[in-house]
């Protein structure tokens, strides 16, 4: 992680594109609190936290929501954020997650198996963040890049300290 002038590690930022219909909601002032450039739009989908760095799109949405709507409307509405975003995810939202919030989840994960959809289950707006901000920092261009460095780094470690290796060597 990079460091300030005063040798404190420097806080991540990044900018976000954020549905208008998010606009009063405790996510996006959560984004903004932690001082992440929130810019929000009537042209992204409806419940959509965008962000362009890491090339992720998060569909936010409550489990009482879904339950309240029927899958010819829940159904098209998932299938054109999927057509436009390359990476995205489902956010389930449910302070508890009984058998019924598993049953919606398999549905939607049946419904959408082989597409690049893929569903986070989440308990309060905290959680969201928090799942949103890793996943976007983790495949931001800087820290990807010191993500597979260190990665490979490990690998050549196991191979070169791998008895298998050195059996092989010796052969």
């Amino acid at each position: 992680m990079a460091e300030g002038s005063t040798g404190e590690p420097t806080k991540w930022t990044t900018t976000v594109i954020v549905s208008r219909t998010l606009q009063g909601h405790e996510v996006a002032a959560s984004l903004q609190r932690e001082h992440h450039k929130v810019r929000f739009s009537q042209s992204v989908e409806t419940g959509s936290i965008i962000f362009p760095l890491s090339g992720i799109a998060f569909l936010l949405a409550t489990t009482q929501e879904l339950f309240a709507t029927s899958h010819e409307t829940m159904f098209p509405w998932i299938e054109n954020f999927i057509s436009i975003h390359r990476n995205c995810f489902l956010v389930l939202t449910a302070a508890l997650h009984g058998s019924s919030e598993w049953d919606l989840m398999f549905t939607i994960q049946q419904r959408f198996l082989g597409s690049n959809l893929r569903i986070i289950p989440a308990h309060n707006n905290a959680e969201i963040v928090k799942i949103m901000l890793i996943i976007a920092k983790a495949t931001s261009k800087p820290h990807l890049e010191t993500i597979i460095d260190r990665l490979l780094k490990a690998q050549s470690q196991i191979i070169e300290r791998s008895p298998v290796w050195q059996l092989l060597d010796s052969i």
